[in-house]
C-alpha cells in the first residue's frame, strides 16, 4: 500500500522567533549587521519576527513561498527542513543548497528522539516514519545529526544546542564563536572602581574606558584593541604609561586576577579547540594572535598547554580530585551538582570537562544544575521547576552525555507524579547569587527541625519530602519553614 506524504501540513504557526535563531542570536552569530536567508521558511513567521528586529532578511519555501527567490545572505538558516524530507537525495540537495547561499554561517536543525514515545504508533516509512498527519519525520540521534550535516558538505559542525548546529565559512566568527563560548562572564560580582585621584579626575572617563578593556584582555592592549588610544597617547602619553597610573589607583590585586582569568579561558579554548583542527594563527582574530604570543611566548606553545589539560581531563582520578576541591557546588559521593550560572567558577580542568559535553550537545537551554559524574565520564544537564521560586523544586527533565560512548540519553520526568526534588540550594551557588542567603535560611531551619538527618531516608523524592514534613509536624510557605498547627495539635493528642 503507497504512502501519500502530505508536506504541505509539515509548516506549523510561529508567534515566537524559532529556537535556532533564537539560539544565534544570543550567541552573537547573528545581527543586525547580517543579512539573513530562512531556507524552508514555511509561513515566514520568522521572517516577520526578525523584521520587526530590524535584520535585513528574506525567505523560500517550495510550498508557501515557492516564487520567492533563493538568495544568498551572511547567515542561512535552514530550520528543521532536513527531517521532514522524506527523499534522501532532496534531503542531501536541501542541505547542500543553503550551505552554499551561506556567505559566513549555516545554521541546520532537526528534530532528536529524545522522546521515544513521539514515534512509537508511527508507521515506519523510508529512514523515518509517517505521523498522524501524514507527514514524515526523520529523527536523529545528537551524534548522528552532526555527522549527517559533516559527511553531506565535508564540514566540521559545532553543536550550538540539541539539535541544531553552526557551520562556518568564516573563520574569524567560528573563532571568536568558540572563544566567546568558554570566556569567563561574572555575573553577580560588581566590578570595584577606581579610586580616582585628583590629579587624573579630568581624564576618569577615558582611564574607566581603558580599565574594561584591561577587564576584557586581562593585559595591556595593543593600539587597535582600544578604540581610544589616541587619546590616551594625547592626554597621558601611552597605553604602558596608563596602565602603570591604573595600578596604583586599583585596589588590591585585580589586575593580576584578570590576567589569571583570561589565561585560564584561553586554556580552556585551547583544550576544546582540540576537538578540530587547530586554525592557522592567521585565521585567528587579531586579538587572539596578540594573546598566544602575550601568554603562552608562541601559538606552538599555547597547542601544546591545551593539549596537556585535554589529555589530563581523561584521567578519572583528575576529574574526581578537582571536584573534591572544587570550592562551588554539592559533593556527594561520587558526583558534583553546580548552578550552571558558576561553571565559569570551576577549574580549567572541569570547565573542560563541561566544554567536551558541550562540544557534543551545545547549550541545554532549560537546564540550571549540573551534575559532575566523577568516574562514569559523564555529564547530566538538570532543569529543575523554577530553581529560584520553589522551596524544594521538582526535577523535570535531564540530558546525559556520556562523553565515552558519544551519546546523549535524555528522561523526562515532567509527568511523573513523585519525581525527584532538591534540597540544599545554596550548595549549588556562591555566596553572590541573588538568593543564597534566603536558601541557607531555609537549610539551617530544616536541619534544626531534624527533617534533613541521614536517618530521613527517601526525601529527595516528593511524595516521601512531603510525608517527612507532615511526620514531623511542619509546612512550607515560601522559603519559610513554620509549624504546622493542625499537625502539632495531633501529635499532642
Amino acid at each position: 500500500m503507497s504512502i501519500t506524504i502530505k508536506s504541505h501540513k509539515t509548516a506549523i504557526r510561529r508567534y515566537e522567533l524559532s529556537r535556532p535563531l533564537k539560539t544565534a542570536i544570543q550567541d552573537r552569530i547573528l545581527n543586525e549587521e547580517h543579512t539573513v536567508f530562512d531556507y524552508g521558511c514555511g509561513y515566514g513567521d520568522d521572517l516577520q519576527i526578525l523584521q520587526t528586529m530590524q535584520f535585513q532578511c528574506s525567505g523560500w519555501d517550495p510550498t508557501h513561498r515557492s516564487k520567492s527567490k533563493q538568495k544568498n545572505a551572511d547567515i542561512v538558516n535552514l530550520g528543521y527542513v532536513i527531517n521532514v524530507i522524506e527523499d534522501q537525495n532532496e534531503r542531501k540537495d536541501a542541505l547542500a543548497q543553503a550551505y552554499k547561499l551561506s556567505q559566513k554561517a549555516l545554521i541546520v536543525s532537526g528534530l532528536l528522539d529524545f522522546s521515544a514515545n513521539q514515534s512509537a504508533h508511527a508507521k515506519e516509512h523510508r529512514d523515518g516514519h509517517v505521523t498522524s498527519r501524514n507527514t514524515f519525520q526523520k529523527l536523529y540521534s545528537q551524534f548522528e545529526l552532526r555527522e549527517y550535516i559533516n559527511q553531506t558538505l565535508d564540514v566540521d559542525a559545532i553543536a550550538a544546542a540539541p539539535g541544531v548546529f553552526y557551520i562556518f565559512k568564516d573563520e574569524n566568527l567560528r573563532e571568536r564563536f568558540l572563544e566567546n563560548r568558554v570566556k569567563r562572564h561574572v555575573e553577580f560580582a560588581g566590578r570595584p572602581r577606581l579610586t580616582i585621584t585628583q590629579k587624573y579626575e579630568i581624564h576618569r572617563g577615558l582611564l574607566e574606558d581603558y580599565v574594561e578593556c584591561i577587564y576584557e584582555l586581562g593585559r595591556i592592549p595593543k593600539e587597535e584593541e582600544f578604540a581610544r588610544s589616541g587619546e590616551i597617547k594625547e592626554k597621558i602619553g601611552s597605553l604602558k604609561r596608563a596602565y602603570g597610573i591604573v595600578l596604583h589607583l586599583f585596589p588590591d590585586n585585580i589586575i593580576e586576577v584578570c590576567r589569571k582569568q583570561r589565561y585560564e579561558d584561553l586554556l580552556v579554548y585551547l583544550a576544546l579547540t582540540n576537538f578540530r583542527k587547530y586554525p592557522s594563527l592567521n585565521l585567528l582574530p587579531k586579538s587572539l594572535q596578540n594573546d598566544m604570543k602575550i601568554f603562552f611566548g608562541s601559538y606552538k606553545n599555547a597547542k601544546t598547554a591545551g593539549e596537556e589539560l585535554l589529555f589530563s581531563v581523561g584521567d578519572p582520578e583528575n576529574v574526581t580530585k578537582a571536584c573534591r576541591e572544587s570550592k562551588i557546588g554539592k559533593q556527594l559521593l561520587v558526583d558534583l551538582y553546580v548552578h550552571k550560572a558558576y561553571i565559569d567558577r570551576l577549574s580549567p580542568l572541569l570547565r573542560v570537562y563541561y566544554g567536551c559535553a558541550e562540544a557534543l550537545i551545545g547549550e541545554v537551554e532549560d537546564a540550571n544544575i549540573i551534575k559532575f559524574h566523577m568516574k562514569s565520564g559523564k555529564l547530566s544537564y538538570l532543569c529543575y521547576e523554577k530553581f529560584d521560586n520553589k522551596p524544594h523544586p521538582r526535577l523535570l527533565s535531564t540530558t546525559t552525555v556520556l562523553l565515552r560512548e558519544q551519546r546523549v540519553r535524555f528522561l523526562n520526568y515532567a509527568e511523573r507524579e513523585n519525581p525527584p526534588v532538591l534540597h540544599r540550594k545554596e550548595t549549588m551557588v556562591d555566596k553572590d547569587y541573588p538568593h543564597y542567603d534566603k536558601f541557607k535560611k531555609l537549610t539551617e531551619a530544616e536541619e534544626k527541625a531534624g527533617l534533613l538527618e541521614r536517618g530521613a531516608k527517601g526525601i529527595g523524592l516528593r511524595f516521601l519530602w512531603e510525608e517527612r514534613l507532615e511526620e514531623v509536624g511542619y509546612k512550607l510557605r515560601g522559603h519559610q519553614l513554620i509549624k504546622n498547627k493542625n499537625r502539632v495539635k495531633e501529635l499532642v493528642s
